[in-house]
């Protein structure tokens, strides 16, 4: 059985390289912490299609902040519309990964200032110097030529995404006991 070091190192392994070879922020997040957590089905990672780039290449929140939280919904979310009382309790607990998310990126990549928010085009701000229109061709391409996928750039903000949903979903006494495949 692996140790939950193992299970994190692997989860921010799998995100990085996810998005690094196949693309798609939220659905390398996602993808990563279903395979090592054995929680979601692939209609779940299926849902996050349009989220990456900031929700369709729209610049707008991080798609891997939303695999994150996604994931970790998966666990503490509400399986029914009526239950209000979960829909309550998800609150703090994504909150507190949304917060450690902008943090741990911060650190990761050395940010001078705070990060404003987890808009994509933020953390692009933050990350490249300047923030891409990914819907543009010629901007895209610029994305791309300043390391857009490259392990320095988008994957390691979903690697570090992952990691931290990760971290979270371990504090929340979820155990590898409790995985079932």
């Amino acid at each position: 059985m692996s140790t939950k070091d193992e299970i994190v190192n692997r989860v921010y392994a799998r995100a990085l390289e996810s998005d690094r070879d196949y693309h798609g922020c939220s659905q390398s997040v996602l993808d990563s912490i279903q395979k090592e957590f054995f929680i979601g089905n692939r209609k779940v990672l299926k849902s996050a299609t349009v989220l990456s780039g900031g929700i369709l290449r729209q610049g707008e929140t991080c798609g891997a902040v939303i695999g994150a939280l996604m994931a970790l919904g998966l666990l503490v979310g509400r399986e029914k519309i009526e239950d209000s009382k979960t829909y309550r309790d998800a609150k703090a607990p994504c909150l507190e990964v949304y917060n450690r998310i902008r943090e741990e990126l911060k650190r990761a990549f050395g940010f001078e200032g705070e990060l404003k928010s987890t808009l994509c085009r933020d953390i692009q701000e933050k990350v490249y110097g300047r923030p891409f229109k990914m819907w543009d061709d010629a901007d895209y391409q610029a994305f791309l030529d300043a390391g857009g996928h490259s392990e320095a750039g988008c994957p390691k903000v979903c690697a570090v995404a992952a990691r931290v949903a990760a971290e979270k979903i371990f504090e929340l006494a979820w155990t590898p006991s409790e995985m079932v495949p």
